[in-house]
C-alpha cells in the first residue's frame, strides 16, 4: 500500500516504514504528526484519487531528526562593477518515518 500525500507544500510517495525528509515542520522531534492532505491511495488491484483530496484517509508518521542540510555557496558577481559576494545557505528539513496510512 502506497499513498501520495502534500507535506510542507510538496508531493511524497510513502509507503509504510519509509523514510522522508521533507521542508521543516513544526514538531519537536519523537512527536507524531498526522497529515491529511492525501491525494491518491494505491492498495493490491485499486488506486483511490481524491478530488483534490480524499476525505477521511491520513497519513501518521514519526518526527525522527530536525536538522540543517548541506551548506552551498552561491557567487552574486556584477560584471565591470568590481562587485563580488559569495553567500552560503543550510535548508533546515524533517526526517520523518511513516508509521501508517489510513484510508
Amino acid at each position: 500500500m502506497f499513498a501520495v500525500v502534500e507535506i510542507a507544500g510538496k508531493q511524497y510517495k510513502v509507503s509504510e516504514g519509509d523514510i522522508v525528509f521533507t521542508e521543516k515542520i513544526d514538531a519537536a522531534e519523537g512527536d507524531t504528526v498526522t497529515f491529511e492532505g492525501v491525494l491518491a491511495v494505491g492498495r493490491e488491484g485499486e488506486f483511490l484519487i481524491g478530488q483534490p483530496r480524499l476525505a477521511g484517509a491520513s497519513v501518521v508518521a514519526n518526527v525522527v531528526r530536525q536538522g540543517k542540510g548541506k551548506k552551498i555557496y552561491v557567487l552574486k558577481y556584477k560584471s565591470k562593477k568590481n562587485e563580488k559576494k559569495r553567500v552560503g545557505h543550510r535548508q533546515h528539513y524533517t526526517k520523518l518515518q511513516i508509521n501508517g496510512i489510513n484510508a
